[in-house]
């Protein structure tokens, strides 16, 4: 649970390192160019990975402090 914060870089390296690699029109997946799929499947998988952590995280689960 320590290192739960870690899955933060999964959306960096599939947008900001992959992309020169997914830099493509072929081939089609769901009906769009594979560049517009890969950054619609990467904004996608961040959301649901924010959602991991906001869930395991242990700093949530703790109440205000005042």
């Amino acid at each position: 649970m320590k290192y739960i914060k870690l899955l933060l870089c999964i959306p960096f390296i599939g947008i900001i390192l992959m992309l020169p690699l997914a830099n493509r029109i072929e081939p089609y997946v769901l009906g769009m160019p594979f560049l517009l799929f890969w950054l619609s499947f990467c904004m996608v998988l961040s959301s649901i990975i924010l959602l991991i952590i906001y869930k395991l995280d242990p700093d949530n689960k703790r109440g205000d402090i005042q």
